[in-house]
């Protein structure tokens, strides 16, 4: 393929237009604003609290000081990535607006990549604050990881991301009435990611499973850095290439189900 044909294929103008659009949507509301900023923010302060009581009276806890807030900030990475993605593209499904776009110019490459920036926007706005309440309520600075944290934070969007991508394309194949797993899928997923908790502790069955997860390798990373001060870069090479494969099969499906939704009309029959 000519570079002329992936500059065609993928046209950044029509890229930011979509960022525009959901920006505007954003900060036209200031209870959106409002609920990014405030559930990152009680997260951190309801577990961060119960981090030091339990440091001040458990001695293993007292050594691994910050693995909850640590885990609580990861987490709130990989959670609030899907849901910033999954939020952009189910306003579109609730402006019955989704059919207007898949008739237009815009290729689905270019709406996912819009959903995706909009995804980092979205969760600058809610982790930030998260993590400054973290610095002066629990002395607890998840910037002086350095550059481990560069790598958990690739590996648990590129994880949302592909979560985003799934789940979209569920709903837009099915509807609103495929809307909760938008919400719950991710919840499905935290116990076997092993965020509070080391993979050890789950039967050894359940343990194939949760290897084969991204972000349990991201949480095992944190805690190996934090109470061993040890940096696995195998642990995150591993969670990469796992990411590659979910993000090449999620997008497959994506368009799968978008062909599967524009065959059977469901574009813009799009409700319950």
């Amino acid at each position: 393929m000519s570079k002329v044909e992936i500059h065609r294929g993928i046209a950044w103008h029509r890229i930011s237009a979509m960022i525009l659009r959901y920006w505007y949507l954003l900060i036209s509301s200031w209870p959106r604003l409002l609920e990014l900023v405030y559930w990152p923010a009680l997260q951190i302060v309801t577990w961060g609290f119960l981090q030091s009581y339990i440091s001040q009276n458990a001695g293993f806890f007292a050594r691994a000081g910050g693995t909850f807030v640590g885990a609580i900030i990861l987490w709130d990475i990989l959670f609030r990535g899907q849901l910033g993605f999954s939020i952009s593209f189910l306003e579109e499904m609730w402006a019955r607006n989704l059919g207007n776009l898949m008739m237009s110019p815009l290729t689905p490459i270019e709406f996912l990549i819009s959903l995706m920036v909009m995804s980092l926007i979205r969760l600058a706005i809610g982790v930030i604050p998260m993590t400054l309440l973290a610095m002066i309520f629990f002395d607890f600075n998840i910037y002086g990881i350095g550059l481990p944290l560069v790598a958990f934070f690739c590996n648990l969007i590129f994880t949302s991301w592909s979560l985003g991508i799934f789940v979209s394309g569920l709903v837009l194949r099915n509807g609103l009435g495929a809307e909760s797993i938008v919400w719950t899928l991710m919840f499905g997923v935290m116990p076997l990611a092993c965020i509070y908790y080391p993979v050890t502790v789950l039967p050894h069955w359940l343990q194939y499973v949760a290897w084969a997860l991204p972000p349990t390798y991201v949480f095992e990373g944190m805690r190996a850095l934090l109470i061993g001060h040890v940096f696995r870069a195998d642990l995150m090479i591993d969670a990469l290439l796992i990411n590659v494969v979910l993000f090449i099969a999620s997008f497959a499906i994506f368009l799968a189900l978008l062909r599967s939704a524009r065959r059977y009309g469901s574009l813009i029959q799009s409700g319950e």
